[in-house]
């Protein structure tokens, strides 16, 4: 039986994701509606980023083992008052470094790409107009992979 790579593997390992971050960053701070939110960043928030990505993806463990936990990351969040213009930007922006990095751009895995980052941004949103969250400190580090074709959810009575 053969073995089916992470998206981490297909994407070409930590390289590719620190490379995907440095690009992406670099129009983040160029850009007049994220530059202001992300101006102050520590200068290891662009490697914390790029551990949680390729840990997300099936990769090391880097961020959990050694930038925090994913219940810190989302106590970075809190208090943030991210928009859906932030957000949006946020995905544009990093779509276009996927692009120009030659990040992989099969159907199958920018579907998983995309997913993630539409599901992720969405969240940190959510939890940037909260100020305390009742999460775990084990908040367990989201994984992400290939998906599988589902049917969609219909209530009861539709």
């Amino acid at each position: 039986m053969e073995t089916i790579p992470t998206l981490y593997e297909w994407a070409g390992g930590m390289p590719v994701f620190d490379k995907l971050m440095d690009n992406f960053y670099k129009k983040v701070l160029a850009d007049d509606l994220l530059e202001p939110v992300f101006k102050h960043m520590s200068p290891e928030h662009q490697r914390h980023v790029s551990h949680f990505v390729a840990e997300v993806f099936g990769g090391p463990t880097l961020y959990s083992e050694q930038d925090g936990s994913h219940y810190k990351m989302i106590l970075k969040h809190l208090g943030k008052h991210l928009t859906e213009a932030h957000r949006a930007r946020w995905v544009q922006l990093l779509t276009q470094s996927a692009d120009e990095i030659d990040l992989p751009d099969d159907p199958e895995f920018r579907s998983a790409f995309v997913a993630y980052i539409e599901w992720g941004t969405r969240i940190a949103v959510l939890n940037s107009n909260l100020d305390d969250v009742n999460l775990s400190e084990n908040e367990p580090m989201p994984k992400w992979g290939w998906g599988v074709p589902g049917k969609p959810y219909i209530p009861e009575g539709s």
